[in-house]
């Protein structure tokens, strides 16, 4: 990576940045640790995780930025690691032209963090109550804060609900106000981690609805961490791609997309595939890069999805149908060389991104 000295043209850089989980360093050296790792497996310790691994990445002024991986990828440690709450064991980032290891004050005064599923909001208070005490922690003029808080309710379209309860707001009303409290101050930098995660489709939409604005509208510079691949793909100037701690690939949705060629890839749509049929499959289809089988939730009515990934398509499609139904497997669809996100995480990685992370 180049490192640029330019402050106005990124918002964020990360320089080597490296988060370690488990046991902690005794000397500083990972050669140490490698050496260490056998020996608290046999005590049964819990053995050492690199959460994020040497990441090196920029994010433009007024960019729309995915990063988009599984769970337990390093999205929400790379999130934390930005935003000072947690601190990484090598490398730094400069966020806003701020060092998040030196200048942790300002940095924290320009960002606006949001993380899926937290709970530092006051339910037994207002909506308003609530904005309005997490600007004056930013010791903003009483006046300007209510003005302030007056208009993102506004925004948000809860205004005629401000003066309740949060206790009595649905999941997505909370998550609107916690994006409100994010924005209450006005920072330049919004650290956006997971923020339709377990929200019902309409206020996903919502959400996203407003967070395109504020990056159109407002100009904000967003870091929108997610692994719903339609969530980035829609909104995102450009994706990074983590997996395993790791920045593998970072570019525009559609040419990443691009990466898997409609000739390579075929989807099937079915229910009740059997535990081995991703191995069974490769033995049909050798030359095949990736075969995956990635579970969805029946019962519900969500069929199950087997991947394809790798050579001709067309020459695969009917051994592959013939496999499945001697098989007893249920297709409802079959799907050859429409790409997505997931598609091309698949390929560069060789892991599922979603179901289990």
């Amino acid at each position: 990576m180049v490192y640029s000295e330019d402050s106005d043209a990124y918002s964020i850089r990360t320089v080597n940045l490296t988060k370690v989980f488990g046991r902690k360093k005794h000397s500083g050296i990972f050669g140490f640790l490698r050496r260490e790792k056998k020996k608290e497996k046999s005590r049964g310790e819990k053995s050492v995780t690199v959460a994020l691994d040497h990441v090196n990445t920029e994010i433009r002024s007024g960019e729309l930025f995915g990063l988009l991986g599984p769970n337990g990828a390093g999205k929400t440690t790379l999130v934390k690691c930005l935003s000072t709450v947690l601190i990484p064991d090598e490398g730094t980032a400069i966020v806003n032209g701020f060092d998040i290891m030196k200048q942790t004050s300002m940095v924290r005064a320009s960002i606006g963090l949001v993380i899926g599923g937290e709970r530092t909001l006051y339910w037994k208070l207002t909506a308003r109550d609530n904005l309005l005490y997490f600007a004056s922690l930013y010791k903003m003029p009483r006046k300007h804060a209510r003005e302030r808080v007056d208009e993102l309710l506004e925004l948000l379209n809860l205004a005629d609900r401000a003066d309740e309860r949060l206790e009595d707001y649905s999941t997505g009303m909370r998550q609107k106000i916690a994006i409100a409290r994010a924005l209450v101050h006005d920072p330049p930098i919004l650290l956006l981690d997971e923020p339709t995660l377990g929200l019902d489709p309409v206020f996903s939409r919502q959400i996203r609805s407003q967070i395109r604005e504020l990056s159109e509208k407002q100009g904000k510079t967003i870091l929108l961490a997610t692994h719903y691949m339609e969530e980035a793909d829609q909104l995102c100037d450009r994706t990074a791609i983590i997996n395993d701690g790791k920045i593998v690939a970072v570019d525009t949705p559609n040419r990443l997309k691009a990466m898997v060629k409609e000739t390579e890839l075929v989807e099937v749509a079915c229910y009740n595939p059997p535990p081995d049929t991703e191995s069974y499959l490769r033995t049909l289809c050798p030359k095949v890069e990736i075969i995956t089988l990635i579970h969805g939730e029946e019962s519900k009515g969500t069929p199950s999805r087997i991947k394809i990934i790798g050579g001709n398509a067309e020459e695969r499609v009917g051994a592959v149908l013939d496999a499945l139904r001697k098989r007893n497997v249920q297709i409802t669809s079959l799907n050859i060389g429409v790409p997505t996100l997931e598609d091309a995480f698949i390929k560069l990685t060789g892991a599922k991104l979603t179901g289990e992370g």
